[in-house]
């Protein structure tokens, strides 16, 4: 069977693209998630004074850790703004360039008992940066990749970006475990934490010029070429003042998602089974869990991807969500045994439901919004649920064994976000495979709720008139 030339710079130029967001997304989350990883083990020995109690400086490090969140909308409304303005591509270089800059500086940083009171000011301030680059990576990474897809396979192909966030979490981990085999001890406080930060220059170099290769969203540029096509000049107030309900039940699945999928990649499960008030398990095991447990993750996005293609999103992400409830109940009574082995298990388990409940996002949200606003509302959104669920979770979690001196209270926390998520894929109305381009603007502004009426016979309808104009034309032409 052969391929005409079209076909095959079409397939090729798909493979770059899959390439694209989801190496320079796997980076930008290293960079991101390196820093959550530090902020219990590390950071709060270093870089707070020795003054305040143990469980006060861990809280505080993970308080750096939520602040960077309360950032990421900034991130999202700027991104937002300017990819529906000038291009996916071009934001997505900055964000990648923007987080390796703030990740190495950070590996740079002295110490508190260098400079003092300028170390965490310092630490965060870059953390900050981090936050406002992330902010702005996912909403037009994944729409780049949904956007180049064909409709029945936006799932799948939106998963690339997807696995990044674990691709990020294994590389964190599988750097902290090495630099910890490298730098035992004292040696992983005093210097080994730092090199995995200053790798982040180069991972940045690779992810620069694989994404300089990646051509725009061919739907973005149907919207610049086409007269007819008008962009919204300010989409980020229509997002709220139209679609203010349906970005906030958006939201709420990956707050769903994110509270839990925080309590790994925010390092509060890693400082809580290695810190000596803790658990006092041996850190370089514990690392060795987390990132089997990030393949896991990536491994399960990947599939969910590709099934929410064959059984739809909404369906996926209900199913995702009762498995993660599971897996959340489990968690604490296996991790507290202190053994290697059940911590391992509940931590493969957890990111199971997790992989369940994040790989079809990307295509659940570019098939949200409208064309005119799809990229503000997926950052947004996005930035919103991180806010809602990601940002002070591990610190939330911290405190509530503080004060309760048990992680009941974490599990009741973790639940009813759980709960959160269900509730926003429940009412959303599935919209898998709804037509991506600005052609279908009208049936993209409606039909989001489960109690409204489907989309389907009205794009139908659409596409059966787009085809006789079209042929009409061609017949003028001929």
């Amino acid at each position: 069977m052969t391929h005409s030339p079209s076909s095959t710079k079409y397939r090729a130029e798909q493979r770059r693209v899959i390439a694209g967001t989801t190496i320079g997304t796997a980076i930008e989350w290293y960079d991101f998630f390196l820093y959550a990883q530090v902020a219990g083990i590390v950071f709060n020995t270093i870089m707070f004074s020795e003054d305040m109690p143990a469980g006060v400086r861990t809280i505080i490090a993970f308080l750096t850790v939520g602040i960077s969140f309360l950032f990421r909308p900034l991130g999202a409304f700027l991104a937002g703004h300017f990819a529906d303005r000038l291009g996916r591509r071009v934001v997505l270089m900055i964000t990648l360039m923007t987080m390796g800059l703030a990740t190495t500086l950070i590996g740079l940083l002295p110490t508190y008992e260098t400079i003092g009171i300028g170390a965490p000011i310092l630490l965060l301030a870059l953390r900050i940066i981090q936050g406002i680059s992330a902010g702005g990576e996912w909403g037009s990474a994944v729409l780049l990749a949904v956007e180049h897809a064909p409709a029945h396979r936006r799932g799948l192909f939106g998963a690339g970006p997807q696995i990044g966030t674990p691709a990020g979490l294994l590389l964190a981990s599988g750097a902290m475990t090495i630099m910890n085999l490298i730098a035992p001890g004292d040696a992983f406080v005093e210097w080994g934490w730092r090199v995995p930060f200053l790798f982040s220059f180069v991972l940045v170099l690779v992810g620069v010029f694989i994404r300089h290769g990646v051509e725009e969203s061919p739907i973005y540029a149907e919207m610049t070429d086409r007269p007819d096509v008008v962009k919204d000049p300010r989409p980020v107030a229509t997002l709220f003042g139209r679609y203010g309900a349906v970005l906030v039940a958006a939201a709420f699945i990956i707050a769903g998602n994110g509270a839990v999928g925080y309590m790994t990649v925010g390092g509060f499960i890693q400082a809580h089974a290695i810190q000596p008030e803790g658990l006092a398990m041996d850190r370089g095991q514990v690392l060795a869990a987390v990132t089997l447990s990030a393949f896991t993750w990536l491994m399960t996005t990947l599939a969910t991807g590709w099934f929410s293609d064959l059984f739809g999103r909404r369906n996926v992400t209900i199913v995702g969500f009762l498995v993660q409830a599971i897996g959340v109940v489990a968690l604490f009574p296996l991790v507290d045994t202190g053994s290697l082995r059940w911590l391992t298990v509940a931590l493969v388990f957890l990111t199971l439901g997790l992989g369940m409940t994040y790989g079809q996002l990307s295509s659940l949200y570019a098939e949200v919004f409208p064309a005119s606003i799809r990229g503000s509302g997926t950052s947004i959104t996005y930035a919103v649920g991180s806010i809602l669920g990601g940002a002070f979770a591990p610190m939330i979690a911290a405190a509530l064994v503080n004060a309760t001196g048990g992680t009941r209270a974490v599990t009741a926390y973790l639940l009813g976000m759980t709960f959160l998520g269900l509730i926003g894929a429940t009412v959303l109305r599935d919209r898998t495979r709804i037509p991506l381009g600005s052609d279908y603007e009208a049936i993209q502004r409606g039909s989001h709720f489960l109690w409204q009426p489907d989309w389907r016979p009205a794009a139908a309808q659409l596409a059966a008139e787009l085809d006789e104009k079209n042929k009409v034309l061609v017949g003028d032409r001929a």
